[in-house]
C-alpha cells in the first residue's frame, strides 16, 4: 500500500532529435558493454545550459560533446578517445566534463580541445567517474561508479577543489553512485544510487565532513534506477528514471507530486536539466533514441551555478 497518492502525470514532448549525420550504426566498447546485443546511434548524457542559453550534450560510446543552441541547431564541438557523461559549467565559463575511462577533463568550446584535470587519486585509478556539480563555493562533487551494484557496494563520492587541488572522499559504500545535486540552502548533497533504486541525502558540514547519510526517497523499481537529476527553486527534487521512461518530482521533504513522463516511446530517460524562458523548463535527455524532451514546469529551476 503506498503511502502516498499517486503523482500527477507531466507530459514531456520531443524539443529536438539528433540529426541523420551524426548518427551512428554500431557497437562500440561501451555499447558491447552496456547494451549487449544492440545497435547505437549514440547514447545521450550530460545536459548542461551555458550563458547563452546553449545546451550542451554529451555522447558517451562515440566520445562526442554536442552544443544545441536555441533555435535546435546542432553542432559537434569535440569527439575524442572517451567516454563522456555528466558535463557542468563552471561560474568562471569553463566546462567540465566526467568522463569514464579518463577521469575528470575541461572541455575548450573554442577547439574542442579535451585536457585532463583530475586522472587519479593518490596512484590509484577512479572506477569510472559518472557526473558532477558545483556548489556556490565553487567546490566540485563528483561520483566515481564504475560497475558497482548491489554486489559491490563500494561507489564513491568525492568532493575536490580547484584552487587547492584537495580531493576528499565522502562516500565509498554507494551500490552504483550516479547523479548528484545540491539543494537550495547547499547544506545537502543528493546523490542518485541507481543500483540501489533510490536517493541518498548526504549532510554538508561547515568542516568539510558529513555524517549521518540517509535514504531521502526510494523508487518502486525497474530495470535501472535513480540517474540524473535537478532542483527547482523550492527545492524539489527531479530523478531521472531510465527504463520507465520518467522522471519524478518530489518535494523537499520526499514525497512524490509529479510523474514528467515521456511521450515519444522512448524509456531511457538519464539527466535533466532546467532552462528555457524564464528557467521554467526542463530538458531531458533521452538516450536510446537521442531525444531531448522537454516540459514547461509550474516553478522556475534553481539557477545552475554558471548563471549566478
Amino acid at each position: 500500500m503506498s503511502l502516498y497518492p499517486p503523482p500527477k502525470e507531466w507530459p514531456a514532448t520531443v524539443w529536438t532529435s539528433m540529426p541523420e549525420e551524426f548518427r551512428r550504426k554500431g557497437r562500440p566498447d561501451w555499447v558491447q558493454a552496456n547494451k549487449p546485443g544492440q545497435d547505437a546511434d549514440g547514447f545521450l548524457e550530460g545536459p548542461s545550459f551555458d550563458r547563452d542559453g546553449n545546451l550542451y550534450v554529451t555522447d558517451i560510446p562515440y566520445g562526442r560533446v554536442f552544443r544545441i543552441d536555441p533555435n535546435r541547431n546542432w553542432t559537434l564541438v569535440t569527439e575524442y578517445d572517451g567516454w563522456p557523461n555528466g558535463l557542468k559549467i563552471h561560474k568562471d565559463g569553463r566546462i567540465f566534463i566526467t568522463d569514464y575511462k579518463n577521469g575528470i577533463l575541461h572541455l575548450d568550446p573554442a577547439t574542442g580541445a579535451v585536457t585532463p584535470v583530475l586522472t587519479h587519486r593518490k596512484s590509484e585509478s577512479f572506477r569510472g567517474v559518472n557526473d558532477l556539480v558545483f556548489a556556490n563555493d565553487g567546490m566540485m562533487y563528483f561520483t566515481d561508479q564504475g560497475q558497482t551494484g548491489m554486489h559491490d557496494p563500494t561507489g564513491r563520492v568525492y568532493r575536490y577543489s580547484l584552487e587547492t587541488g584537495a580531493l576528499d572522499m565522502l562516500i565509498s559504500n554507494a551500490p552504483s553512485p550516479n547523479g548528484l545535486v545540491l539543494n537550495p540552502e547547499q547544506n545537502a548533497l543528493y546523490v542518485a544510487v541507481t543500483r540501489g533504486n533510490g536517493v541518498w541525502r548526504v549532510p554538508l558540514f561547515p568542516d568539510g565532513g558529513t555524517s549521518k547519510v540517509s535514504i531521502f526517497v526510494s523508487l518502486a523499481g525497474g530495470v535501472s534506477g535513480a540517474d540524473g537529476m535537478a532542483v527547482d527553486s523550492e527545492g524539489r527534487l527531479f530523478v531521472c528514471d531510465p527504463g520507465n521512461g520518467s522522471a519524478w518530482v518530489f518535494t523537499k521533504w520526499g514525497e512524490p507530486v509529479y510523474r514528467v513522463r515521456s511521450t515519444s516511446g522512448g524509456r531511457s530517460t538519464t539527466n535533466i536539466a532546467f532552462g528555457g524562458p524564464g528557467n521554467r523548463h526542463v530538458f531531458i535527455t533521452e538516450s536510446d533514441t537521442c531525444n531531448i524532451l522537454t516540459a514547461e514546469m509550474d516553478v522556475a529551476g534553481e539557477p545552475m551555478f554558471s548563471h549566478r
